[in-house]
């Protein structure tokens, strides 16, 4: 069964002509690209959304296919209906969408979650017991503290390596020297969320099963700008989100090796785990579980957001991602040129100037506290960026150079925000005036003017100041309206 090409498929037409190469060679239409914002100086602009590391706007193309298929939403796998029996059809067709988009091996299994966090918290609760888990600093929140949560794994933190060959090297070290020898997992970011910085996966890959490890890749900020590739990279488990991936809706994905999934209790215990359920002698229940991916997937999923993913998986492979990656480098080079014309801004870096990375960039102001400098952009120039520790906090304390104990947090400081200092403030009063950062990010869906936007509002905010006062309300430095 397959849902009606005219009601559940949206056209090719909707992104640029159905003509690839036009879709790439341009920003894939996404919701929100002509949405005007105020002005706290008066006025209005049409909004620049540059925080796509947080959640990246939906493609237009995957909310007409999720508005064309709605009124045939039916339950999944529980109803003999034709709704149901088609939304069965579109669930498990969704599913094999995003193996192809994954280059997932024969016998692996895509496993539907809510986000990225929430598939890295399944595998740390099926990963068997005395597992060494290895992780460097330098991780996303969702990556770094899910194997803790179990008494019976020890978890290994990584120092943050200053290059990608000195990653392989740490953990090539690492687990040549655990001890006991005995199941391990190592856990990786593809690109960093807070540098943008693409992480040796192939290599660090190569290294885990040297030493008889496996590695799970946190793909949730590379998914969206590269192409990824399970066999090809020889990584065991891919993560990733769909709000990351221009797809609405809350859900995520574990794909990968089914063993472990197999041989382990369900993540939840409910209906569309359990194969057979019956009452034992003793009073109590016997319960046999699927060893497919339903094992892993009780209750009643998430249809739409599972579409969405798939949907937003065809259209990032229909655009073609060496127009899109080319094209991100163009967007990339400009923040950065622009950028290095200001010297009071330091961009976040690990591995240096010349490291490939996607489009995601931090930096500090000289001066400036980066809640205050991150409401300036919205309020005076309608620029959507981040600013704090970026649910990455020993990654960034690093970065700035902090104490690994020094208190910091995602947001404007408990005074009232800091006031652009004098050009020339030395960096250790400058750049750490607090412990925060701001973070600008970007993708398939920004227009040039975005980004060139954002550079001259940078550089008219350090030589000129902002143009308003701000205070610090419940954690946020916002515009004082009076």
């Amino acid at each position: 069964m397959s849902v009606r090409p005219d009601t559940a498929t949206a056209t090719a037409a909707t992104t640029a002509d159905a003509d690839p190469a036009c879709a790439a060679a341009a920003p894939l239409p996404v919701l929100g690209r002509d949405v005007s914002v105020p002005l706290v100086t008066g006025g209005e602009v049409t909004y620049a959304a540059l925080d796509y590391a947080a959640s990246a706007p939906a493609l237009q193309r995957v909310w007409d296919d999720v508005a064309a298929y709605a009124p045939y939403y039916g339950s999944v796998h529980r109803g003999a209906g034709y709704l149901s029996q088609l939304s069965t059809d579109l669930f498990e067709n969704s599913r094999q969408t995003v193996a192809e988009f994954l280059g997932c091996r024969e016998a692996d299994q895509v496993v539907f979650t809510r986000s990225t966090t929430d598939s890295l918290n399944l595998l740390a609760g099926v990963l068997p017991a005395g597992t060494r888990v290895f992780v460097f600093e330098t991780e996303h929140h969702a990556s770094l503290l899910p194997w803790e949560q179990r008494g019976d794994l020890t978890v290994t933190y990584l120092d943050a390596p200053r290059t990608p060959q000195q990653a392989v090297d740490t953990l090539e070290k690492a687990l040549a020297g655990r001890e006991p020898y005995g199941p391990a997992l190592v856990c990786v970011t593809g690109a960093s969320n807070v540098t943008g910085e693409l992480w040796p996966v192939r290599e660090l890959a190569a290294a885990a099963h040297a030493h008889g490890a496996r590695i799970v890749l946190d793909a949730a900020q590379l998914a969206p700008h590269h192409p990824v590739d399970i066999a090809d990279l020889d990584v065991d488990w891919v993560a990733f989100s769909g709000h990351k991936l221009y797809a609405p809706f809350g859900a995520g994905v574990l794909a990968g090796r089914a063993d472990w999934l197999q041989a382990a209790e369900p993540y939840l215990a409910g209906g569309g785990a359990s194969r057979t359920v019956a009452r034992r002698e003793d009073g109590g229940v016997a319960v046999e579980w699927h060893t497919t991916a339903a094992r892993h997937e009780a209750g009643s999923p998430n249809v739409i957001g599972v579409y969405a993913i798939a949907s937003a998986c065809k259209v990032l492979t229909e655009a073609g991602f060496d127009a899109l990656v080319a094209r991100e480098r163009e967007l990339i080079a400009k923040v950065r040129t622009g950028l290095a014309e200001v010297p009071q801004v330091k961009v976040l870096s690990l591995f240096g100037d010349d490291a490939d990375r996607v489009g995601v960039l931090s930096f500090v102001v000289e001066g400036w506290n980066s809640s205050h400098f991150a409401a300036a952009l919205s309020a005076e120039y309608g620029i959507g960026v981040r600013d704090g520790l970026f649910c990455a906090h020993p990654l960034v304390r690093t970065l700035l150079g902090s104490d690994p104990q020094d208190p910091g947090a995602c947001g404007a400081p408990e005074g009232a925000p800091g006031e652009r200092s004098e050009v020339g403030v030395p960096p250790a009063e400058g750049w750490g005036r607090s412990l925060n950062a701001i973070r600008v990010s970007f993708g398939a869906g920004t227009p040039d003017e975005h980004v060139e936007r954002f550079v001259r509002a940078v550089k008219e905010l350090v030589s000129d100041g902002a143009r308003w006062s701000y205070r610090t309300e419940e954690g946020r430095c916002v515009p004082d309206r009076g």
